[in-house]
């Protein structure tokens, strides 16, 4: 398994680790509430559209195609927040918003990986769909400022290491690696923030 990985590590795509690093930028601008997070995530998945589809992993590619477009609705929602002096509040969601959404999240990703397990579309059916569902719903919920949205991440971003580490975009893998951590870090500074705004 080492050997693989230190090949595709020699073997990567400057466009793959450009779109890493733009990725990093995104969280951290976004860990800091900067509205300069936005334009960074729709440079990083646009490359990241291209290169998921060229690589066989149809959901990522429309993952990230959709992440272009609420990449676009964050910047703008945030600048219009920013501007207006009425920024948008990092609040919690209640248990049962959070029950709900791991609900809908489980039964589409049920429903998605079926159909990519039959036509055989994907390359891990199961997996790529609720990486997929889980960030589409979870990236709304960032967008929304809701709090449990950086716990979240780190879900996912654990899953898509294995997804990314089977299908040969170690550059991704180290970027979703360090993602996981900065959910982390984004989770925490979101907290003060949000016991700032509330004391």
């Amino acid at each position: 398994m080492w050997d693989a990985i230190l090949q595709g590590l020699m073997a990567l795509s400057g466009w793959e680790v450009f779109a890493a690093l733009l990725g990093v930028g995104y969280i951290v601008f976004a860990a800091r509430e900067s509205q300069w997070c936005w334009p960074m995530a729709f440079v990083s998945t646009l490359i990241y559209t291209l290169l998921f589809w060229d690589g066989q992993l149809p959901m990522q590619a429309l993952l990230n195609f959709y992440y272009m477009g609420m990449a676009v609705y964050g910047f703008m929602l945030w600048r219009q927040h920013q501007q207006a002096d009425n920024n948008i509040a990092i609040h919690n969601w209640p248990l049962s918003y959070n029950l709900a959404f791991l609900l809908t999240g489980g039964v589409l990703t049920a429903i998605i990986g079926f159909y990519l397990a039959t036509s055989q579309t994907s390359q891990m059916p199961y997996l790529d769909a609720g990486i997929t569902v889980f960030s589409v719903l979870n990236t709304w919920l960032m967008a929304r400022k809701v709090l449990q949205n950086w716990l979240y991440w780190v879900f996912i971003d654990a899953a898509a290491i294995v997804l990314y580490l089977e299908t040969g975009f170690y550059a991704t893998v180290a970027l979703f690696s360090l993602y996981t951590v900065l959910a982390l870090a984004g989770f925490l500074n979101w907290t003060r923030l949000h016991r700032l705004q509330s004391a």
